[in-house]
């Protein structure tokens, strides 16, 4: 099918007013990088996401699901096929007693700041986390010991076949930065998460301690999409980046972060090779002198 011809059934799905032909990635990702995406789509509801990725699988057109772009590295050639967003919509949520369902778009932080209106606990970790329900849950996130597999108790997601499935509490496969939702290319919907009561000044005490912690320890000012790479067991990435002389190393606009060498940051004229040339060169550094594979956290996708 042409290509114009598939605009046009998918503009049928979701609207015209939520596709975008030939869109910059670098608008949409928070490394401010990315060639553009063939057709960019935003749906509003679940019954349009299935719908369009129905339409994808029907017409073997690849699919590639974001949330708001916080982990995400596209390379400089963009993206074949569609790029569903679900960040800009699919973001409403629900409080009950203890438990906050919510929609795979909604913002981690905005969950995090609903916890704390509601005096619940367990969510105090997430309150920095630049990213999407869905995206976390996927990766299973964390940050200062807390990690989404604390306090997830339901998913339901869309798996490879584009059936509807839910998966309860140990289902989920958690693991470190991983889930079966991940190792099966699976799309959040929704998941629920179960806290804790407790004292609304505890809380807001410990998020505003965490907030100064990455506040003096992150380029939250910068471009840039967290954490690079994975805690490599037994040692600490930003360490074993400072520790072999790499702290400010640049290449093209892409730099280690003077403030964590755990981040690389877009000095304001990097383009996705730049920064994808550092992390090689970060990973064929650490590798010789320490003898240790710094496996990245960040998804990279797109053609170079």
């Amino acid at each position: 099918m042409e290509k114009e011809v598939f605009v046009e059934k998918i503009k049928e799905i979701v609207g015209s007013e939520n596709v975008k032909p030939d869109e910059p990635m670098k608008n949409h990702t928070s490394f401010k990088v990315g060639g553009p995406a063939d057709i960019l789509v935003t749906p509003v509801s679940v019954l349009q996401l299935s719908q369009a990725i129905q339409l994808c699988k029907n017409e073997n057109v690849p699919v590639f699901i974001m949330g708001n772009g916080t982990n995400l590295i596209v390379r400089d050639k963009g993206i074949r096929g569609v790029v569903i967003k679900i960040y800009d919509n699919l973001n409403e949520f629900t409080v009950k007693d203890d438990i906050i369902t919510a929609y795979a778009g909604v913002l981690l932080s905005k969950i995090s700041m609903a916890a704390y209106e509601n005096g619940l606990t367990g969510l105090e970790f997430a309150s920095g986390i630049p990213g999407t329900l869905g995206g976390a849950v996927a990766m299973n996130a964390g940050a200062y010991g807390g990690e989404m597999k604390d306090v997830i108790i339901e998913t339901e997601f869309i798996d490879r076949d584009g059936e509807l499935r839910v998966i309860r509490d140990d289902e989920h496969q958690f693991g470190y930065r991983t889930s079966l939702i991940q190792k099966h290319s699976g799309i959040v919907i929704r998941s629920s998460m179960k806290l804790k009561k407790g004292s609304k000044e505890e809380i807001k005490a410990m998020m505003e301690d965490l907030t100064k912690k990455r506040q003096d320890k992150q380029p939250l000012e910068m471009p840039s999409a967290g954490s690079v790479f994975k805690r490599p067991e037994g040692y600490f990435a930003g360490k074993l980046i400072e520790d072999c002389g790499l702290r400010g190393y640049r290449i093209g606009g892409a730099e280690v972060s003077t403030k964590h060498c755990g981040f690389i940051i877009n000095t304001g004229d990097a383009i996705a090779k730049d920064i994808l040339d550092l992390i090689a060169h970060i990973q064929s550094t650490v590798r010789m002198k320490f003898g240790v594979d710094m496996q990245t956290e960040v998804r990279i996708v797109g053609e170079a």
